[in-house]
């Protein structure tokens, strides 16, 4: 990830986002990371207040919309408004009109897939981004269990009682409550977060500064603190966690400093680092933890050996500058997002091309995952679209989510049952939970 002109955040946050609705006015630009720090009698007005605003299932089949917004009353219909936001959105792009030089390689796709109902949307949790380009900010643990990022606080929801908690506030001083050898015992002071990994029980935040901020959640205080590199180009712009090999918990972090670290949780101390000749945006480990997907401010890619750092193969279809990446559940099939609004899927027998290139509606595609069943993937474009595809049927099929707002972050739950997508907006900020559809026959019969 280039380091970016304040300008250019601007942008961005002028032209591409949504704003508070009046009656005769729709959807001006708005004001570029709000504040969520309140008082707790602010957050208990608020949540009641938000709770009148929430949307159910239920109410949504009555015709609410799912965002609550008030379509009726505003001098815009709801189509009329995504034909301009189709027409209007910038993309942002390193290499210009790369978006457009991508459209003829896209693969045709069948839409009206129904994967996942919509079950939720509660603006109870407000997610909020704080660089563009990075929108990792959203984890699920469980069909009722996710975690994101509000300004300063990282937020627990649970959808079974509709409650919110904060795990960890980092606007003031945070500094590990365990000592290890290799943590930073001095802590770091407001600490702007760029990115965000929860599995288990274990949450890792990364930093604008190269900061690293491990926490298991059922524990108090912070267990380990990192700053990867003293650099000025130090943002951290991905962290993934896995289970190594020996039986220890690993995560990966990638950085805007080029370089690749991997920590040992175990012993809380950096196991290796790689570096590579442009910033990495994002990496992905293969299911067997024997290849490594780096994608990053380079078109092409490269897929590594996860022991020693040495190009296995180039990744070359890709136009733009890549943010995401992930590996099916099989090994053997792995995705990556680029600016060139395209999403390509690779198959690690044959690299010599992608095996299908899917195309967004408005931007960049800076967010994939896969259920862990393999069976769907889920692409977020920078705002508004979601995609999920069934995988089983080569991505031919796809299920298309369409809502108003920047996406943070979306993630299935583990046992495949919810996809969550954080939605940035100061109004109708909000968290999206859909629910896996099920046809259970007996009971239709029934």
């Amino acid at each position: 990830m280039a380091q970016q002109q304040e300008d250019e955040m601007e942008y961005v946050a002028d032209d591409n986002e949504m704003a508070e609705v009046e009656d005769d006015m729709y959807f001006r630009g708005r004001v570029f990371g709000d504040s969520e720090s309140e008082s707790d009698d602010d957050d208990e007005y608020d949540s009641m207040e938000n709770r009148m605003t929430d949307t159910s299932a239920a109410e949504a089949r009555k015709g609410k919309d799912i965002q609550g917004i008030p379509w009726d009353r505003l001098s815009i219909s709801r189509e009329k408004y995504r034909q301009t936001r189709l027409e209007q959105y910038k993309n942002y792009e390193n290499i210009p009109q790369s978006g457009e030089q991508s459209e003829k390689e896209c693969t045709p796709t069948h839409r009206g897939g129904k994967y996942y109902d919509f079950w939720q949307n509660t603006r109870s949790v407000k997610s909020t981004i704080l660089h563009f380009q990075l929108r990792n900010l959203v984890w699920a643990t469980s069909k009722h269990d996710a975690y994101l990022v509000s300004s300063y606080s990282i937020i627990h929801w649970s959808s079974l009682n509709s409650k919110r908690s904060e795990i960890l506030n980092v606007s003031g001083h945070v500094a590990p409550c365990e000592k290890h050898p290799g943590s930073l015992l001095e802590g770091f002071t407001q600490t702007q977060i760029s990115t965000l990994a929860v599995r288990d029980k274990l949450l890792i935040a990364g930093g604008f500064q190269g900061e690293l901020i491990c926490k298991y959640v059922d524990r108090p205080g912070v267990s380990f603190c990192s700053r990867t590199t003293y650099d000025d180009n130090a943002i951290t712009n991905a962290v993934e966690i896995y289970d190594h090999p020996s039986g220890a918990v690993h995560f990966m972090a990638s950085n805007n400093d080029c370089g690749v670290r991997d920590f040992d949780m175990e012993r809380f101390q950096l196991s290796k680092h790689f570096s590579f000749s442009w910033p990495v945006n994002h990496t992905s480990l293969s299911p067997d933890g024997k290849l490594v997907v780096i994608v990053g401010d380079n078109p092409e890619g490269i897929l590594v050996d996860s022991q020693t750092g040495k190009t296995v193969k180039p990744l070359c279809g890709h136009l733009d500058y890549s943010f995401a990446s992930a590996w099916h559940p099989d090994g053997r099939i792995f995705a990556t997002g680029n600016q060139d609004k395209t999403c390509r899927v690779w198959d690690v027998r044959n690299l010599s091309k992608s095996v299908t290139v899917l195309k967004g509606n408005l931007g960049a595609i800076r967010s994939i995952r896969f259920t862990s069943d393999g069976r769907f993937m889920a692409m977020a474009e920078p705002a508004d679209f979601v995609h999920v595809y069934d995988a089983q049927s080569g991505f031919e099929k796809e299920q298309e989510i369409d809502f108003f707002g920047e996406i943070s972050g979306v993630s299935f739950s583990p046992d495949t049952e919810s996809l969550f997508v954080g939605v940035w907006d100061r109004t109708y900020g909000s968290l999206l939970q859909y629910n896996r559809r099920r046809n259970y026959m007996y009971l239709d019969c029934m």
